[in-house]
Order: C-alpha cells, then structure tokens, then sequence
C-alpha cells in the first residue's frame, strides 16, 4: 500500500499547500480520501483522474471536498480513456449539500453538473466499503459537524486516517495496530484547553497513536503557524514509534504483511 499526501493544510492552506487530500494506492486499487482546497492540482501530478477508482469523503467542510469541482472538469474535458465514471463515497447528507452546491453550474449547463462523470453513492458509517483489493471502515469523529475517520485495509497493510476530530477514543480504537495512522495536528498546546473544539494537537495525535498502537504516526492538517520540526518533538515526547510530519508530496509504503 503506497500512500502519497496532495494536501497537508487545514482550512487555512500554508503558503503553497492544499489542503486534506491523500491518496491510497493498494495493488488492486486507487482511492483518494478527502480532495481540499487546491489538491486536485497536487493529486494529477501523481495519478489521472480517471485513474482514480474511488474518492472518500470524510465531512462536508470545503477544505476536505471542494476540489471535486476541478476534478469534475478534468474528467468531464479531459483525455479520458472509457466513460467509466469515478465512484464518489459521500457521508449521509453529503449528496443533498453537493446538489445544493453545484446547483447553479447545473443551471447554466442543463446537466447532471457531477452525475456526468461521478457515481455518487452514500456510505453507511456502520458497514464496509469494498474498492477493489481494499476495505474501507468509519468511525465518527468529535468535530463541529458528522464526521469520519477512515481505515483502509489491503494486503495485509493497514492506514487510519482521524479527518477532522477533537481527542476521541473511538478514533483510536479504528486506528488500533495500524501500520500508519494519519491524524491532524491542528492545534496548538496552548490551545488544548479551549472548549468547545473540534481538533487535536500534535501532543494529543500521539496519545490517540499511543491508545491504537499504532507503528507510525504521520501528522497533517497544520497550520502555517506551526513549525513542522516543533510538532514532531512534541509527538515523539509521548510516541516512541515513528513520527513524520507530512508536507505536500510526502510518499510512504507501507509493505504487505
């Protein structure tokens, strides 16, 4: 299982960085979790498009899906090889707001504006998604609004990813002996008293790695605040594994057990 980061921001992109975008390549499949602001530029340096199998939506905050409008170009206009249309995983809900949202370019073009080249289906957070050689499994997370970390399972290798979430154990527990598990490290830790919250530190990213037993800890989803080489110190204090702190363009394998 190859994963690559298109996006490493939080809401607010760092100077020349996309926001949440990863893309997860087992023998047997192509997925993209999360397609923020400004991935999709980042994403086509390392697949087509149409080379995509499925793209898996978190939440419906815009730095985690709003590059499907770019993507829904290239597919539509693009040098594409079949019209076989990518599979786009939504979470409950998540069609009605996409409907709401491309409504106007709907409007203007008399067509099914992302029905034209995606197969939009929404996923049961309770069941499993079969991709390919992959599985996908949810948990909810604790964020402003319905939310779901991913795993992602092939060939004996495992990835947890939180999306967005304050410190919660049902996350930890998908994540649990992971080969990787990408968490966001949004906040600082002065900031880990505010209330209410929906994100994590780098220091509480490692106590839910530490609680999965998970063997590497990859943050992501930071911003242009932090200092990249702050946040892993402050993860290693508490995580004795492996800890990468992701930039656009960070590439790891994990090998098949």
């Amino acid at each position: 299982m190859n994963l690559t980061v298109a996006g490493s921001s939080c809401s607010i992109p760092r100077p020349g960085r996309a926001c949440s975008c990863y893309l997860i390549e087992t023998p047997g499949a192509t997925l993209v979790a999360d397609l923020g602001s400004g991935a999709f530029a980042n994403l086509i340096r390392f697949v087509a498009a149409e080379d995509v199998d499925a793209v898996v939506i978190s939440h419906m905050h815009a730095d985690h899906f709003i590059d499907l409008i770019p993507m829904r170009y290239a597919l539509k206009y693009g040098a594409r090889k079949s019209a076989r249309p990518v599979l786009l995983y939504v979470p409950p809900g998540g069609a009605t707001l996409l409907a709401r949202l491309t409504g106007a370019f709907e409007r203007e073009s008399h067509h099914d504006f992302l029905g034209e080249v995606f197969d939009i289906r929404t996923y049961d957070p309770a069941g499993t998604l079969e991709i390919g050689d992959a599985r996908v499994r949810f948990a909810p997370t604790s964020h402003y609004i319905q939310t779901y970390a991913l795993r992602v399972e092939a060939s004996g290798a495992s990835l947890a990813y939180s999306a967005d979430t304050a410190p919660d154990d049902r996350v930890a527990v998908l994540a649990r002996d992971a080969d990787a598990f990408v968490c966001e490290a949004t906040l600082s830790e002065a900031e880990e008293a505010d209330v209410p919250r929906g994100h994590v530190s780098a220091r509480e990213a490692a106590r839910m790695a530490v609680r999965a037993g998970a063997r590497h800890l990859i943050l992501s989803h930071y911003p242009a605040s932090a200092d990249a080489a702050a946040l892993e110190a402050q993860a290693r204090s508490i995580f004795a594994g492996p800890v990468s702190v992701a930039d656009d363009g960070f590439r790891l394998t994990l090998p098949a057990a």
